[in-house]
């Protein structure tokens, strides 16, 4: 059996003391899943520091859509890549909802990341109002559009797999049930191709974890707040046995 993906989303939270804590506690578990951990950027190093020789991978929340040079603030992939990163995410809704990027943009930050090696983790989206107008396929279909260019430039299922966000299930506690997850998960791959791996993130817990997990579309979850919690990211990687 293929092992799935989890990812772990930290957001804009955390510590030094958090970090050391948490990821201490995850390397003395044993996770059956491929587990990767997103940390705030100025925590990046010091996180890397503590994954190394590990299983762990880490990752970050975002990358800048420019390569290095006068873009004060921004953060490049070859950076990512220099403190220990093994992948990034990009296009999460909160970034598209806060800080305006757009599929454009989401398209480039994905193209500098595999210009240095680095694994994306693209998120894509519906909002309620886009589900309940029945265009949540359409939604979906034109966030994956731009894929197709990079695609036939090289970007294989090695390179970067997408993260399927319903965003009005995003830090609500409430969950897509899961015949709308499949349904999803298999619209996406028949976008992309059957190889293409897709998470599913939105309020995944260790409560509805191995349910998600078990469909058969679904390759692996993109974790937010409860990736915060060693104890039950644990028993979310767990559950993907």
């Amino acid at each position: 059996m293929k092992r799935k993906h989890i990812v772990g989303n930290w957001k804009m939270n955390g510590s030094a003391v958090v970090i050391d804590d948490v990821l201490d506690q995850l390397l003395k578990q044993t996770l059956p899943a491929d587990v990767s951990v997103c940390v705030p950027s100025p925590y990046l190093q010091r996180a890397g520091e503590r994954l190394a020789g590990s299983s762990l991978r880490l990752g970050a929340q975002n990358v800048s859509e420019h390569g290095d040079g006068a873009y004060t603030g921004e953060v490049s992939a070859r950076m990512l890549r220099d403190v220990g990163c093994h992948l990034a995410i990009i296009g999460h809704s909160e970034r598209r909802r806060y800080f305006a990027e757009t599929d454009e943009s989401v398209m480039n930050k994905l193209a500098r990341l595999l210009e240095v090696g680095l694994f994306g983790v693209v998120c894509v989206g519906e909002t309620l109002a886009e589900r309940d107008g029945g265009r949540a396929e359409a939604k979906i279909e034109s966030q994956l559009a731009q894929l197709h260019t990079l695609m036939a430039r090289g970007a294989t299922p090695k390179r970067f797999c997408v993260a399927y966000e319903p965003i009005w299930a995003i830090g609500t506690g409430r969950a897509a049930s899961l015949e709308q997850i499949a349904q999803m998960h298999e619209f996406i791959k028949r976008c992309l191709g059957a190889s293409y791996a897709v998470l599913y993130g939105g309020s995944v817990k260790a409560v509805n974890a191995a349910d998600i997990l078990a469909l058969s579309a679904v390759d692996g979850v993109l974790v937010g707040g409860a990736s915060l919690d060693a104890k039950e990211f644990g028993e979310i990687c767990r559950a993907a046995s």
